[in-house]
């Protein structure tokens, strides 16, 4: 059945006339991103009452009233704050194993289905204003004990009843395995977890099973940082309740597996892909976090100098060629290529790409992955790809020379290519071809461009503090002191926002070499690397050294970042 529009149900609820919504509906068009309740709340025609009354006719849910409502101390601990916080909900009651809670959002569908996966309750809805919801959460939540200390409290408590639970690779009881696999600790801890990791935008969660205990990790801004680590006899509980919810065989404990975790958090679609290996003291388990939200996916957004961001756009709409992007493992290399893709990304284009594996899913783009167990390699994809009419083409990465020949082919025939390679620089990518086999007169034929690139963190805005650094530590950036003391400089001292760590969030360093026809006389006659760096900075190449200076004198990292991501750079 067909849902009633919001805007319908305020004019039939006698909140708004025929003529309001008309105007409301001109006014919204103004602010597409806007819903309709709070265009005609902005515009003082309706309160914040009569919209949670609109959305609760619409969605056919109760409305509570969460200041006159009594919850239950045991409906509190079935759903942590973290949870309650990031999905803006307030458990209110739990009657026939059915947990109801109070939405800010009632549209917000699948986070009813999160919620039944976290929790493994019957879960449904009820409608509430955000702002009683997050005054309910302060309110009830506010005395209580519900961090992760607390919950190791509970989860010593536990008892395996058995000792195979704690081998490696011993025999398991399936039935004790399975009780204490989905009993509410382990859940409540695996659930506390990834919504703090979720929460802090972190891109990977370690679980580590070593002799005498069982970490668990999270990389935030590149870096690793612990959590408190739960008992070491819940590990093979707490590694096949991951497995549970990744459809994974959790009988099979020899081999690795993949899978994956669909999660829709606070409105917004996260993926975790999982990785199960087993170790010597059982299984390894990384969790990948996908959030499209924490990845803006423009070329404006992924911290480009002006003069490299406008000189890259012209390169990226050249009709054929090739662009590569070097760096180390998570140097934001696919950010960069799905940025320019998303850029070119429109009706009259056909972009087709093979990764391994897809990181993200973007609307408009045919997507390849690979997979070697059945020789769908990089090579062999490219090969399908060219008969499937392309304008543009992404290749993951280049690993060797067939699929160096089959790219350069590719660029010769008309298309533009995409591709990474891994390279600490940008005039070694043109090495690093030539070592695979490829003849420099078909490089001086295709590459259009090599971009290398890093990540730097930032310094966290509420913490960021002038400092006054000392000699040894200005003679590390290959400054002459003198010049450098014209400069402010600045660290983060670290607070509750950043988690005590200085920094919050990254942003890249970029150096852009054209391949020009200068560059192409040398590439032609074997120059060294050296020499091509060289003639590339007398002609305005920036390179990473001097694009992570402009962002220490800019405020945005610090001396050691840059020093750490551009050590292996010489500058004359």
């Amino acid at each position: 059945m067909a849902q009633r529009k919001l805007g319908q149900i305020l004019v039939d609820l006698g909140y708004l006339t025929e003529d309001q919504l008309w105007d409301v509906l001109e006014e919204q068009k103004q602010s597409p991103g806007e819903v309709i309740g709070q265009v005609a709340k902005r515009m003082d025609l309706v309160t914040e009452a009569q919209i949670t009354e609109a959305l609760a006719e619409q969605f056919g849910m109760p409305v509570v009233n969460l200041a006159e409502t009594a919850i239950p101390p045991k409906v509190l601990e079935l759903v942590p704050e973290t949870m309650a916080s990031v999905y803006k909900i307030m458990p209110i009651s739990l009657k026939d194993n059915i947990l109801t809670v109070a939405m800010a959002d009632p549209q917000n569908l699948a986070a009813l289905d999160d919620l039944r996966n976290f929790l493994g309750f019957e879960v449904r809805g009820a409608v509430s204003s955000l702002p009683e919801v997050e005054e309910a959460i302060g309110r009830f939540y506010a005395t209580r004990q519900d961090d992760m200390e607390g919950l190791m409290d509970q989860l010593e408590n536990i008892e395996t009843g058995t000792k195979s639970l704690s081998s490696a690779m011993g025999p398991i009881e399936l039935g004790a395995d399975d009780e204490i696999t989905n009993s509410h600790p382990i859940r409540k801890l695996l659930n506390m977890v990834m919504l703090l990791a979720i929460k802090d935008q972190a891109s990977d969660i370690h679980f580590e099973p070593f002799e005498e205990e069982f970490k668990i990790r999270v990389r935030a801004d590149g870096v690793l940082y612990e959590m408190v680590p739960p008992p070491r006899h819940l590990a093979a509980a707490i590694v096949s309740r991951i497995k549970v919810m990744a459809n994974l065989d959790i009988a099979e404990r020899r081999l690795p597996q993949d899978g994956r975790i669909e999660l829709n958090v606070g409105g917004n679609s996260v993926d975790l892909r999982v990785s199960v290996l087993p170790t010597m003291h059982g299984e390894a388990v990384v969790m990948r976090v996908l959030d499209r939200t924490v990845v803006q996916l423009s070329l404006d957004k992924i911290g480009m100098d002006p003069h490299i961001l406008s000189r890259f756009r012209e390169i990226i709409h050249r009709p054929n060629g090739i662009v590569l992007v070097t760096g180390p493992t998570g140097s934001g290399k696919t950010t960069t290529l799905y940025s320019a893709l998303n850029e070119l990304n429109d009706i009259e284009t056909k972009i087709i790409t093979t990764e391994d594996p897809i990181e993200y899913d973007i609307d408009g783009l045919i997507q390849v992955p690979i997979n070697s167990d059945i020789d769908v390699t990089f090579a062999a994809a490219l090969r399908a790809i060219l008969r499937h009419d392309p304008d543009k083409i992404l290749v993951g990465e280049i690993r060797d020379y067939e699929t160096a020949e089959i790219a350069v082919q590719s660029a010769l025939t008309g298309h533009l290519v995409f591709s990474t390679l891994h390279t600490n620089d940008a005039p070694t990518a043109v090495t690093r071809l030539r070592d695979m086999g490829v003849p420099p007169f078909l490089i001086t034929a295709t590459v259009e461009a090599v971009q290398a690139q890093r990540l730097v963190r930032r310094i966290c805005v509420e913490c960021r503090t002038e400092f006054e650094p000392s000699d040894e530590l200005l003679m590390e950036l290959q400054l002459p002191i003198e010049q450098a003391r014209r400069y402010k400089f600045y660290y983060g001292k670290g607070c509750q926002r950043c988690n005590n760590a200085g920094y919050k969030g990254r942003t890249g360093i970029y150096e852009l070499m054209e391949i020009n026809d200068d560059i192409r006389d040398m590439v032609s006659s074997d120059a060294s690397v050296d020499e091509m760096r060289n003639l590339a900075r007398s002609q305005g190449m920036t390179t990473l050294r001097e694009s992570g200076l402009k962002l220490i004198f800019d405020g945005l990292t610090t001396i050691d970042e840059v020093v750490r991501e551009t050590v292996m750079e010489d500058l004359d």
